[in-house]
Protein backbone atom coordinates (compact mmCIF):
# COMPACT_ATOMS: atom_id res chain seq x y z
CA UNK A 1 0.00 0.00 0.00
CA UNK A 2 0.94 3.62 -1.04
CA UNK A 3 -0.96 5.62 1.55
CA UNK A 4 -0.52 9.56 0.95
CA UNK A 5 -1.77 12.84 3.74
CA UNK A 6 -3.90 14.44 1.56
CA UNK A 7 -4.50 17.44 4.40
CA UNK A 8 -6.53 17.09 7.78
CA UNK A 9 -9.67 15.93 8.26
CA UNK A 10 -10.96 19.56 9.18
CA UNK A 11 -9.44 20.91 5.87
CA UNK A 12 -12.77 19.26 4.46
CA UNK A 13 -16.01 20.80 5.37
CA UNK A 14 -18.38 18.85 7.74
CA UNK A 15 -21.52 16.86 5.26
CA UNK A 16 -19.08 18.57 2.30
CA UNK A 17 -16.13 17.06 0.15
CA UNK A 18 -12.75 18.53 -1.12
CA UNK A 19 -10.82 17.31 -4.08
CA UNK A 20 -7.84 15.84 -4.44
CA UNK A 21 -5.32 15.56 -7.06
CA UNK A 22 -3.15 12.63 -7.84
CA UNK A 23 -1.31 11.37 -10.57
CA UNK A 24 -4.24 9.12 -12.37
CA UNK A 25 -6.96 12.21 -11.59
CA UNK A 26 -8.86 13.94 -9.44
CA UNK A 27 -10.49 12.15 -6.69
CA UNK A 28 -13.87 13.30 -4.33
CA UNK A 29 -12.80 12.93 -0.75
CA UNK A 30 -16.06 13.31 1.14
CA UNK A 31 -16.33 14.08 5.01
CA UNK A 32 -20.01 12.80 6.91
CA UNK A 33 -19.27 13.04 10.29
CA UNK A 34 -16.83 14.44 12.62
CA UNK A 35 -14.38 11.53 12.16
CA UNK A 36 -16.11 9.80 8.67
CA UNK A 37 -14.62 10.39 5.54
CA UNK A 38 -14.75 8.43 1.94
CA UNK A 39 -13.27 9.03 -1.14
CA UNK A 40 -14.52 8.44 -4.49
CA UNK A 41 -13.95 9.44 -8.29
CA UNK A 42 -15.56 12.96 -8.92
CA UNK A 43 -17.44 12.18 -12.15
CA UNK A 44 -20.97 10.96 -12.04
CA UNK A 45 -21.73 8.06 -14.44
CA UNK A 46 -24.91 9.60 -15.65
CA UNK A 47 -23.57 13.15 -16.69
CA UNK A 48 -20.38 13.38 -15.49
CA UNK A 49 -21.49 15.95 -13.38
CA UNK A 50 -18.65 17.10 -10.06
CA UNK A 51 -20.03 14.67 -7.28
CA UNK A 52 -17.57 16.82 -4.59
CA UNK A 53 -20.32 19.85 -5.30
CA UNK A 54 -23.47 17.33 -4.67
CA UNK A 55 -25.03 17.52 -1.20
CA UNK A 56 -23.80 14.67 1.27
CA UNK A 57 -26.06 12.98 3.54
CA UNK A 58 -25.94 10.56 5.49
CA UNK A 59 -23.44 7.93 3.80
CA UNK A 60 -24.68 9.32 0.43
CA UNK A 61 -23.94 12.13 -2.13
CA UNK A 62 -26.46 13.79 -4.79
CA UNK A 63 -24.94 14.53 -8.13
CA UNK A 64 -25.71 18.50 -8.56
CA UNK A 65 -26.44 18.05 -11.72
CA UNK A 66 -29.48 15.57 -12.39
CA UNK A 67 -29.90 14.27 -8.33
CA UNK A 68 -28.98 10.60 -8.86
CA UNK A 69 -27.69 9.95 -5.58
CA UNK A 70 -24.36 7.58 -4.82
CA UNK A 71 -23.64 5.55 -1.57
CA UNK A 72 -20.48 6.50 -0.11
CA UNK A 73 -19.39 3.10 1.33
CA UNK A 74 -19.85 1.80 -1.92
CA UNK A 75 -20.29 3.64 -4.49
CA UNK A 76 -23.71 1.89 -5.74
CA UNK A 77 -26.20 4.24 -7.46
CA UNK A 78 -29.86 4.42 -4.91
CA UNK A 79 -33.33 3.70 -5.72
CA UNK A 80 -34.29 3.77 -9.17
CA UNK A 81 -30.70 5.08 -10.56
CA UNK A 82 -28.04 2.53 -12.04
CA UNK A 83 -24.73 2.52 -12.34
CA UNK A 84 -21.78 2.52 -9.72
CA UNK A 85 -18.67 5.23 -8.88
CA UNK A 86 -15.18 4.47 -7.97
CA UNK A 87 -14.52 4.08 -4.27
CA UNK A 88 -10.84 4.27 -3.12
CA UNK A 89 -9.56 3.01 0.27
CA UNK A 90 -9.65 6.00 2.78
CA UNK A 91 -8.13 6.37 6.23
CA UNK A 92 -7.91 8.79 9.54
CA UNK A 93 -4.26 8.93 10.77
CA UNK A 94 -4.25 11.32 14.29
CA UNK A 95 -6.84 13.71 12.36
CA UNK A 96 -4.89 13.56 8.35
CA UNK A 97 -6.80 11.98 5.48
CA UNK A 98 -4.68 9.35 4.24
CA UNK A 99 -5.48 7.79 0.74
CA UNK A 100 -3.98 4.32 -1.04
CA UNK A 101 -2.43 5.79 -3.81
CA UNK A 102 -1.67 2.16 -5.59
CA UNK A 103 -5.26 1.40 -5.01
CA UNK A 104 -6.38 4.54 -6.63
CA UNK A 105 -4.13 3.49 -9.68
CA UNK A 106 -5.79 0.10 -10.44
CA UNK A 107 -9.11 1.00 -9.87
CA UNK A 108 -8.83 4.03 -12.38
CA UNK A 109 -7.13 1.33 -14.85
CA UNK A 110 -9.76 -1.03 -15.02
Amino acid sequence: MNWIDVGHIDDIPLRGAQIVKTSIGCVAVFRTDEQEVFATSNSCPHKGGPLSEGIVHGRKVTCPLHNWVFSLETGVAQGADAGQIATYPVRLDGGRVLLDLDEIGKRSAA
